[in-house]
């Protein structure tokens, strides 16, 4: 009996063994899959967010017309339309003309004939400086912005390379008409006494802000990317549940997961550090590489700050997860923060302050404050639109007090006595 029972406890053990073997297992790989769709989540909704939001498109390409290397960018594609338009050798010979009809002397006459060089400079000039002035102003600012804003409805077709609005993608380029920037430059010519740019027709010109080889793949990504934006991160998120559910030890679970999370972030940063030093090298020939960096940086502003903010959320919820557990770190820290806010209870207690039943009311629903306090927590993040870092932190920092005063006011169990006092 004695080695039947030997025998029955170690094929118990196996047993149990084996089992939280496959648990471990399960959970391992599901919290792996929620890392990765957690990575692509924050992508998608980025993506969607760019799209579907026209304030959002806006607050990320608006400061582009207050960069430096985008406005000289614009001045040099600008210029150039400009100077296109105007015919050097036609001034030169209706400036020859207009001497010869004032009796000017044929070797004046001749010298005027020869001064399509200076006259070139000089008009390259000041369509330069005209055009640098109108791109400084506010003026400028405003254009791009409205253009911008009027665009963002053609921006989803502008992505799958069908569209014909201010913004296009084709050619493997992202390009923006500039064609108001012309005519409010025609203008200030004519102003300025360069009669001829009157003649400049409307000129359609694209400035290309972005090119490369790789733009046609990118666009197709964040296209499917995008018609996923809305499910992904409920689905990251319940893999995610469903790792740490099945999990032998859910704890340790939550942690790795949560770990898991912040390092699929910081690889997504790196990711997007690499890109663009890879993207920056692989240019055409003569492009402006500050411009497309410029608007490249513009373009992934939002995307780094999802990435800090879930990067945070993640790493709280990992920190949370360790101090509410059984080392002795946790445990110290516990101990330590409770009885020095259970000190000031008493203090407070002694210098007259009354609780009555909260102080029992907190104590017997303890759990079910702090529960609340979380729950309240998170719904404040799922439905904040685009939650930063810092949004991230004073959360948790609030949660910190909520908790902080919970255990301020729990007095211990009230016995009859005292409640009837």
């Amino acid at each position: 009996m004695e080695e039947l029972r030997h025998r029955l406890s170690e094929l118990e053990s196996a047993r149990h063994e084996s089992h939280h073997r496959l648990r471990a297992l399960g959970s391992t790989v599901l919290i792996f899959v929620a890392s990765v769709l957690a990575l692509l989540a924050v992508v998608a909704v980025w993506a969607n967010s760019i799209i579907r939001d026209t304030d959002r498109y806006v607050a990320t390409v608006a400061p582009l017309a207050s960069n430096p290397d985008i406005q000289q960018a614009v001045t040099n594609r600008v210029t150039t339309a400009v100077l296109d338009q105007i015919d050097v050798d036609a001034l030169v010979k209706e400036l020859s003309d207009a001497a010869s009809e004032r009796g000017v002397p044929p070797k004046v006459g001749t010298l005027i004939g020869k001064l399509d060089g200076p006259i070139t400079n000089g008009i390259k000039q000041l369509v330069s400086t005209t055009v640098m002035k109108a791109v400084s102003s506010q003026a400028f600012e405003t254009v791009w912005t409205d253009a911008n804003r009027r665009a963002h409805a053609a921006v989803d077709k502008a992505l799958t390379g069908s569209s014909d609005s201010v913004v296009e993608v084709k050619d493997n380029q992202v390009s923006i008409d500039v064609a108001p920037i012309v005519t409010q430059v025609k203008d200030k010519l004519v102003d300025s006494g360069l009669a001829a740019a009157s003649k400049i027709p409307d000129v359609h010109t694209d400035f290309v802000v972005m090119q490369g080889q790789d733009v046609g793949k990118v666009k197709t990504y964040l296209r499917v990317l995008q018609i996923v934006g809305n499910w992904l991160p409920v689905i990251a998120v319940l893999v995610a549940a469903a790792g740490v559910f099945i999990a032998f030890r859910r704890r340790r679970a939550l942690i790795g997961a949560a770990i898991g999370v912040f390092l699929a972030m910081l690889l997504l940063g790196l990711a997007l550090t690499v890109f663009r030093s890879v993207y920056l090298d692989h240019l055409p020939a003569g492009a402006n590489q500050g411009a497309a960096g410029a608007f490249y940086d513009a373009l992934v502003k939002f995307l780094r700050s999802s990435i800090r903010a879930v990067g945070a959320l993640a790493l709280v919820t990992a920190l949370g997860a360790f101090f509410v557990g059984p080392s002795r770190p946790a445990v110290f820290t516990r101990h330590f923060f409770s009885r020095g806010i259970a000190s000031g209870r008493d203090v407070a207690l002694s210098s007259g302050l009354k609780l009555g039943p909260v102080g029992g009311f907190v104590h017997r629903f303890k759990t079910w404050i702090g529960a609340a306090i979380l729950l309240v927590a998170a719904i404040v993040l799922f439905t904040w639109n685009y939650p930063t870092m810092m949004v991230v932190i004073w959360t948790a920092v609030i949660v910190l007090i909520g908790f902080a005063i919970r255990e301020f006011l729990d007095t211990g169990p009230t016995s009859p006595t005292t409640a009837q006092q």
